[in-house]
């Protein structure tokens, strides 16, 4: 098994990876998919199903779609751009991209919400069809979003999890207790055996300099959102805050008085600062989704601005160890807030963090496994409800607690010598199983939990 630390932390746009990436991602997949066909089409039209029908238009799902079948993708996003194109498309109502005829496509009538049963492969499914000058359909292609930004087709899918054609990795860990077998036999570190993955199939400078992208675009999301105040999108009227926190935090710094668990304060302040972000649209990185795309930043910024002896030539230790367990949970469960509720999403991140600290920290890999394990347990059964389906109440403060909880549990494990009762294996059977048996309402599609108990203006 092999997921590489670029599918794991992806460079995109806000709110959701699953519900914005991953539609936009499919759009553009259907443009390719049009491409290889013997035949022309004279439109296009897309159906949302399951939970991208149910909290679609709070996660821009119906634009991301839009704008995937006009050619745009998450990673070299252009929001100038993207809004010209869509004032554009509500005019004319044609679709011009290289290599196809002009595709008739009305903004208004051909993205279709469909709040019927869920498609039967995740709960998150799309339908894309061409049409031809009729409006009849003469080729479709089924879509998943299975989180994190990840789109397979339904026989993608059918196939399997996460299918690998490429060469061989040298250490193909597909579980915690094999990955802490491998680095006991080889004398690696949880990095190094990620790092000799990730080499196997690129050159060890597109290594480093695609991880010093991944945290120069975290970090300058903190900087932004710690600078940005105002009112969120989405008629919730969600005020920022993180600004404000750091603000008040700043003056006190220096003070003799300040309490110890001010601490937390500044990791709630990072994460929510990226949160922000990402509920107002902007660049954030998956981590390993837009929803708890604050956890992992915001305790890499913790841990370099707060505690001694940190130094950023560790940071990519950091983040292989993170995108290690981050492949684990996602091959062996879910990190799809609509499969598995948000222990899938911020639970999965926690774990991430958590294991990355207590790496940088010096952690043996027993003592990084029982730091994920920890942050993973203490997020089991935690729904996805988000309040009129916008990626900001509970989920901007969640990303705060959930880098909160990363940090304890680092530090709980590092107290240790990392032999601990539950594996990190079993917490992550858990959390597939629970969320197999958590209702649908509370899975993502803002019909149950605090979507429907909270005021929705």
């Amino acid at each position: 098994m092999f997921l590489s630390v670029f599918d794991m932390f992806k460079v995109g746009v806000g709110p959701s990876s699953s519900h914005t990436m991953g539609p936009m991602v499919a759009g553009a997949r259907f443009l390719d998919f049009l491409r290889a066909q013997p035949f022309n089409v004279h439109g296009v039209k897309a159906t949302l199903h399951g939970s991208l029908a149910f909290t679609g238009v709070g996660h821009a799902t119906d634009r991301a779609t839009i704008l995937g079948l006009a050619g745009f993708l998450p990673d070299t996003y252009d929001a100038e751009k993207a809004e010209a194109e869509l004032e554009r498309l509500r005019k004319e109502k044609v679709i011009h991209v290289d290599g196809l005829p002009p595709l008739a496509f009305d903004p208004k009538t051909d993205i279709i919400f469909d709040y019927g049963p869920n498609l039967p492969g995740h709960a998150n499914g799309m339908v894309i069809s061409g049409l031809d000058a009729q409006g009849d359909t003469i080729v479709e292609e089924i879509y998943y979003s299975v989180g994190g930004g990840f789109v397979l087709t339904a026989s993608e899918l059918e196939q399997g999890k996460d299918t690998d054609d490429g060469p061989a990795v040298p250490f193909p860990f597909k579980s915690a207790k094999e990955m802490l077998d491998m680095a006991a036999e080889s004398g690696l570190s949880i990095a190094q055996m990620k790092q000799k993955n990730e080499t196997s199939r690129r050159r060890v400078n597109e290594l480093d300099q695609g991880v010093s992208r991944i945290w120069q675009v975290m970090n300058d999301c903190i900087d932004r959102g710690l600078t940005t105040d105002g009112i969120l999108p989405g008629g919730l009227n969600v005020k920022r805050r993180a600004k404000g926190i750091h603000d008040e935090l700043m003056a006190e710094r220096g003070l003799n008085m300040v309490a110890p668990h001010v601490a937390n304060d500044w990791m709630a302040a990072y994460a929510m600062a990226v949160n922000e972000e990402n509920a107002a649209g902007g660049q954030v990185v998956t981590a390993p989704t837009n929803g708890a795309a604050g956890v992992m930043p915001a305790v890499v910024r913790y841990w370099l601005d707060h505690v001694p002896g940190a130094v950023s030539s560790k940071i990519p230790e950091f983040l292989l160890t993170a995108a290690a367990i981050g492949g684990l949970i996602k091959y062996n469960a879910s990190i799809s807030g609509a499969e598995c509720g948000c222990q899938a999403e911020v639970g999965s991140a926690s774990a991430m963090a958590a294991a990355g600290l207590c790496a940088v920290m010096g952690g043996t890999p027993e003592q990084i496994e029982n730091a994920a394990e920890i942050a993973l347990e203490h997020h089991l059964g935690m729904t996805c409800d988000p309040v009129r389906g916008l990626v900001q109440v509970p989920c901007i403060e969640r990303n705060g607690l959930g880098a909160i909880k990363a940090v304890s549990a680092a530090s709980l494990a590092l107290r240790g010598d990392g032999t601990h009762l539950v594996p990190l294996d079993a917490a992550i059977e858990t959390m597939r199983q629970t969320g197999n048996d958590m209702h649908a309402k509370y899975k993502e599609t803002s019909l149950g939990g605090l979507a429907v108990n909270v005021p929705n203006c």
